[in-house]
């Protein structure tokens, strides 16, 4: 193992500027990999260091972010999927508040592309999407980056424990009225 960290550093001070380039487009093109963003962002963190690493990985969630909000109209089998997804594991009228999908995204096996779908609903302007993008990719880019060599080595109890305490900070985070208009109300009861 130390074997192959110590390659993956000769690789990064010999490629210069290109390693944080080819980091970031490593972060678009994980999507498509189906690598779960947290090993990328500590990977970043063990090849750049806390402080670089978060940079590099919160540029390459927002690329990916950017990516989303253009693609995601032009493909309307995802959009109708990810509504499906988002009724299922959300509620139909439910939705989330930036602060907690601040939180779910701290959780690995939270579809990454599901909460940017919520959050574009919650934020259909670009501006908008872009901002609560920033706010809710912050957290998990420092988080992943700076901590993701501690979490390796917690225990099954300590994971568990930090599971739960950030399914209760998600649901105490949560939107706390429910507005379903007139017509859709009465749909689902005829």
């Amino acid at each position: 193992m130390n074997e192959q960290l110590a390659i993956a550093y000769g690789i990064v001070e010999t490629a210069g500027i290109l390693a944080p380039i080819a980091f970031i487009l490593f972060h678009i093109l994980r999507q498509f990999l189906f690598i779960p963003v947290p090993l990328v962002c500590i990977a970043g963190g063990v090849l750049f260091g806390s402080v670089f690493g978060s940079i590099f990985s919160l540029i390459g969630l927002m690329f990916s972010c950017l990516m989303f909000y253009g693609l995601i109209n032009q493909m309307p089998k995802t959009h109708s999927k990810l509504s499906e997804l988002k009724k299922r594991w959300f509620g139909e009228y439910r939705n989330l508040s930036i602060g907690q999908i601040s939180v779910l995204r701290l959780v690995p096996f939270v579809h990454y592309h599901l909460l940017n779908f919520c959050l574009l609903e919650r934020n259909k302007g670009f501006s908008d999407f872009m901002k609560g993008a920033w706010l809710t990719n912050l957290p998990l880019a420092v988080f992943y980056t700076v901590f993701g060599q501690f979490i390796s080595r917690f225990t099954p109890t300590m994971i568990l424990l930090i599971l739960f305490s950030i399914a209760s900070l998600a649901f105490v985070l949560r939107e706390k009225v429910t507005v379903i208009k007139w017509h859709e109300f009465f749909k689902s009861a005829a």
